[in-house]
This record gives C-alpha cells, structure tokens and sequence, in this order.
C-alpha cells in the first residue's frame, strides 16, 4: 500500500494527534467527540490524514489543537499545558488512531463513520499495552 506520507513521519503524527486531543481535552474543556467532530468539519483531519506535512510534523499538537478551533471559529483561550509523566486514554487513543489512519489510508471521517473516538478511548484498557 502506498501511503501518504513516509513512515519517517508517522511517530510525529501519531504524538502530534495524540496530543491535540489531550491538550483539547484536559486543558481546554472539550469533550473527545466533541474536539473530534471539530477536527473533521476544519478540514484539518483531511489535510492531516493526506499528509499535509504543515498539519502533520509543522507545528505541536497544542497548534493543531488551535489551528481546529481557529478554522471552525471557536472561541477559547489559550492555556498553558502542564506537564504530564502519564499518557492519558486519550493521548494513546490518537496515537492508536493515527497508525490505523496512515495504515489504511482509511480518511478520518470514513473511520469515525465505523468506531467512534469514544469507543476508542475505552479501549484504552486493556489494549494500551
């Protein structure tokens, strides 16, 4: 299978997307579908997922985060992120759905069309190991 992008990227990806839904969800307030729903009306998840190299390893996953609300026009504020030794479900559900993205070249719209992100996150355990 021809992919969109070099797997050289795809561990940025992956961190980028994992991080934008724990930034979005534990820092800004949104809830995973919610921030995710958002993600593919912005076109963001698109360009990410064809492998649009500014989304996917040009700026951090707090900007990806931004760069969603700011496309749909969303007010928030910024909030400085804390530091976090844990991963939370969340953070291991986008780096999870980033592979199975890259793998099946599957868009992420198609993706959430079979298994929703909540679904996702709850398979947090026992399948983050």
């Amino acid at each position: 299978m021809i992919h969109a992008y070099d797997k050289v990227y795809l561990d940025r990806a992956r961190s980028n997307l994992a991080r934008m839904l724990d930034y979005s969800i534990y820092e800004l307030g949104f809830e995973v579908e919610e921030i995710f729903e958002l993600f593919i009306e912005s076109g963001v998840a698109k360009r990410f997922g064809e492998g649009d190299f500014s989304v996917l390893v040009g700026m951090s996953g707090m900007e990806l985060a931004y760069l969603v609300l700011d496309t749909i026009d969303i007010e928030y504020c910024r909030v400085e992120p804390k530091v976090k030794i844990e991963k939370s479900p969340e953070y291991w559900a986008g780096w999870a759905l980033a592979y199975f993205q890259w793998e099946t070249g599957l868009s992420f719209e198609n993706i959430n069309k079979y298994i929703s992100i909540k679904d996702i996150v709850d398979m947090y355990h026992p399948y983050h190991e």
